[in-house]
């Protein structure tokens, strides 16, 4: 079996050139001078269908084999892993099937819809979109291509670490610290293979919604455990995982720690995006800023990467946000 590593991670890099967007490296003098360190931000809401997800997600469609593709894939998500599979699906001209909750933000359903994907909705708390990915596998003899539990899927997320050291040398510095959003952590395993690597040093710290802290909980317990119930759905939808994923939680024992951020917090990184970096980011793609702009974590005098991962935010909720409006 396929096991995910910094080899993968080089290969997939390899395997998306020319198809996934090398995103920039973001450094505002603004964001250095209020926080006392030199910040850089990689702006992966720039990135095809507005997040990290579609590095993963075309590392594993383009593959596929021949057969695989003429039989279709399948996938569950909230809305970025659900556009890029559709997307990376019709580049590679085959069908998609996307599980999505039925409180998914509209733009998120509307863009998998607009990259051609199949839309099947569900209750996110009385039905599993495990459950229902694999029946529709099953029945249509689709492929289910993973969320975050997949080695190809972390290892595509992993270029991301690979661009930011490249780029960060480009520009004359060196990463003292790496924060990154973790969910079911497909994205922060496969930055934490590509720092391993080639920053050892640099610690990896993780940030999560303080209410859906299964990382946190899990790395505190030394096993995969889940978050208390939650009463309400957090603003960062992207986030809003159960339990890490079998394949990622034993990479991301790596992480140094893991901090959280309250919804407030992060939407006050949204608008602080908006009006100082003139960036559109969606909350569960700013929570990493959010913590900086908290004090959660120390930047004076250090160098720190900040991975912005997606930019895919509902337009009203936007609105409320930037226009101050957002009760927290």
């Amino acid at each position: 079996m396929h096991t995910a590593s910094f080899e993968g991670v080089r290969d997939a890099a390899r395997q998306i050139a020319g198809h996934a967007v090398r995103t920039p490296l973001i450094e505002s003098p603004a964001l250095n001078e209020h926080l006392g360190g030199r910040v850089l931000l990689k702006a992966e809401n720039l990135q095809r269908a507005g997040a990290f997800k579609f590095r993963g997600a075309y590392n594993r469609i383009s593959r596929l084999t021949a057969d695989e593709l003429k039989r279709g894939v399948v996938a569950y998500s909230s809305g970025n892993h659900a556009q890029a599979v559709a997307c990376a699906a019709r580049m590679m001209g085959t069908s998609a099937v996307i599980v999505m909750p039925a409180d998914s933000p509209k733009v998120k359903v509307e863009g998998v819809i607009g990259f051609g994907g199949e839309v099947r909705l569900y209750d996110r708390y009385t039905e599993s979109r495990e459950a229902i990915g694999e029946e529709i596998a099953q029945t249509r003899g689709s492929v289910l291509v993973r969320p975050f539990d997949d080695p190809f899927v972390i290892e595509g997320q992993g270029t991301v670490g690979i661009e930011i050291v490249e780029q960060a040398q480009e520009a004359g510095a060196q990463i003292d610290q790496l924060l990154c959003g973790a969910s079911g952590g497909g994205l922060i395993a496969g930055i934490n293979l590509s720092m391993a690597a080639l920053v050892p040093d640099a610690p990896v710290i993780g940030i999560e919604p303080e209410v859906y802290n299964d990382t946190f909980l899990s790395l505190q317990a030394g096993e995969r455990v889940k978050h208390a119930p939650v009463a309400r759905p957090s603003i960062c939808d992207a986030l809003m995982t159960e339990i890490p994923g079998e394949l990622t939680f034993p990479i991301n024992r790596r992480l140094a720690r893991v901090e959280t951020v309250s919804d407030a917090e992060a939407a006050e990184a949204v608008r602080y995006a908006f009006r100082t970096l003139k960036l559109v980011i969606e909350p569960g793609g700013a929570v990493s800023l959010a913590a900086l702009l908290a004090g959660k974590v120390e930047t004076k005098g250090k160098t720190t990467a900040v991975v912005l991962s997606g930019g895919n935010i509902d337009p009203g909720l936007f609105s409320e946000i930037i226009e101050g409006r957002f009760a927290g």
